[in-house]
């Protein structure tokens, strides 16, 4: 196995005022304890969170929290693209990630490192962003799903419509990028199997391959 990488997004820091908590006494002749028992409302962006072609209503596929299929969530090989752009950059275009790739991948999943040691929250609201010729470039590889730090741009053209039209799932909001350093990894996406919903917060795994 190799070293475990979480990229996950925490929670906002008043998430656990919406939680409600009841105590359950349990007792038997032998035993005496009280369960914590836990009732809060979710947002489906809290955090990390994957979005299913189902997010937007016109590229529907019918993926579900609870029908999409475990092999393309667990230890899938995924390739690593780390750029170093600044806030206010503007778009990165597929020649940008195939120089920074060296080639093209041919893993099921792909994460970008747009954004080099810094978090998205750290730079201006996406005024770094993927413009029409990396979408290009991305759906050619035959990706099916995409962690990056990076998706649309403040005109709002339609970074995810296009991916989704094409089956790629996406994941948003992670941290910590710049912790993973290999060009190939195994990614892993958790979440609960929740009927209905097509986005819901995940954690999100890195695991090295070489140890």
């Amino acid at each position: 196995m190799g070293t475990v990488i979480d990229i996950t997004r925490d929670f906002p820091e008043n998430f656990d005022t919406n939680i409600k908590i009841t105590e359950v006494g349990l007792k038997s002749a032998s035993t005496r304890y009280t369960g914590m028992v836990y009732e809060w409302i979710i947002h489906s962006m809290h955090g990390s969170y994957i979005d299913f072609p189902g997010h937007i209503k016109e590229t529907d596929n019918s993926e579900r929290a609870d029908n999409f299929p475990h092999e393309r969530l667990y230890r899938v090989p995924c390739s690593v693209i780390r750029l170093n752009r600044k806030s206010g950059s503007g778009a990165v275009t597929g020649k940008d990630l195939e120089k920074a790739f060296g080639g093209i991948p041919d893993t099921p999943a792909l994460l970008i490192n747009a954004l080099g040691k810094k978090e998205p929250d750290e730079v201006e609201e996406r005024s770094v962003y993927l413009d029409d010729s990396a979408l290009d470039w991305i759906i050619a590889s035959g990706v099916r799903m995409t962690v990056s730090d990076i998706y649309e741009s403040r005109a709002l053209h339609g970074v995810f419509l296009r991916l989704f039209r094409a089956g790629i799932s996406t994941v948003c909001e992670p941290r910590g990028l710049r912790r993973i350093k290999d060009s190939r990894v195994f990614l892993t996406v958790l979440f609960q199997k929740i009927p209905v919903v097509t986005q819901l917060p995940c954690r999100l795994i890195v695991e090295t391959m070489n140890g």
